[in-house]
């Protein structure tokens, strides 16, 4: 489902932002912060994006300095970050990966494992999330930082269906209306099944929209922070008012 969601989503995900090129400015300057306060100004310089899409930290970070690895489970927004990448003379290491096994490839490699933008939340589960955070850790040299970037589900609405507009977007003389909607599951499990709308208005009578869908878990701040505990992770903290929505960090023990 979500290689579904983000496969035909990569050509428009920018339009999520007001202005793409000032949030990848924001972002990685946030995220370049939490990493320099907690790792000093000699270390994080290996960085690995389990999550990309279409590169929006991972191009910033590099944009700073950073040795940028990002992967992604969908191919369609690897061959965007590619292209991106490119336009901004900038080199990251690119592959197509499941954050679940990142693992299997880079054991004890990087200073920094990173997914930022509620992207861990789509598994569906304590279990499966458990497992992504446990393959992090293991990819992480000893000492090394996780940054986990997520929606505050203590402060959301759960239940029914509920309209979360972001609003009109002007792209190539036309007019993007960018809205999504979440319908919350009635068996108790704290699931909503999510659709993303993409609607161009290019001033012609009809519309045309782009609908893309998924699902995610609307898992608590503290209880994503105890399963860091558990993969592993000690030093586990909650940073609030830096990045756009709270970054839970840890590190993996010497």
């Amino acid at each position: 489902m979500t290689n579904q969601f983000y496969d035909p989503m990569a050509p428009f995900y920018h339009l999520v932002h007001g202005d793409w090129e000032a949030s990848i400015a924001r972002q990685s300057a946030a995220l370049d912060g939490i990493i320099r306060e907690r790792l000093g100004q000699g270390g994080g310089e290996a960085l690995l994006d389990v999550t990309c899409g279409i590169g929006t930290q991972a191009l910033g970070l590099a944009a700073r300095g950073y040795q940028v690895t990002a992967s992604d489970l969908s191919p369609a927004s690897i061959e965007r970050a590619k292209t991106e990448a490119h336009k901004r003379g900038l080199t990251i290491d690119f592959h197509v990966a499941d954050m679940c096994r990142v693992h299997e490839t880079y054991c004890g490699k990087f200073d920094v494992v990173y997914s930022a933008d509620n992207a861990v939340t789509h598994l569906l589960s304590d279990d499966l999330i458990l497992s992504a955070l446990k393959s992090f850790h293991h990819a992480l040299k000893p000492g090394g930082l996780c940054m986990v970037t997520m929606r505050d589900y203590d402060k959301v609405d759960k239940g029914g269906s509920q309209l979360h507009p972001f609003g009109v977007r002007r792209h190539d003389g036309v007019n993007w209306a960018v809205y999504q909607v979440w319908d919350w599951r009635d068996d108790g499990s704290d699931i909503y099944d999510f659709t993303m709308y993409f609607t161009a208005d290019d001033g012609k009578a009809e519309l045309k929209t782009h609908a893309m869908r998924a699902a995610f878990y609307a898992l608590s701040p503290a209880r994503m922070m105890a399963l860091f505990e558990e993969a592993g992770f000690g030093a586990v903290e909650r940073i609030d008012g830096v990045f756009f929505q709270p970054v839970i960090v840890g590190r993996k023990r010497d």
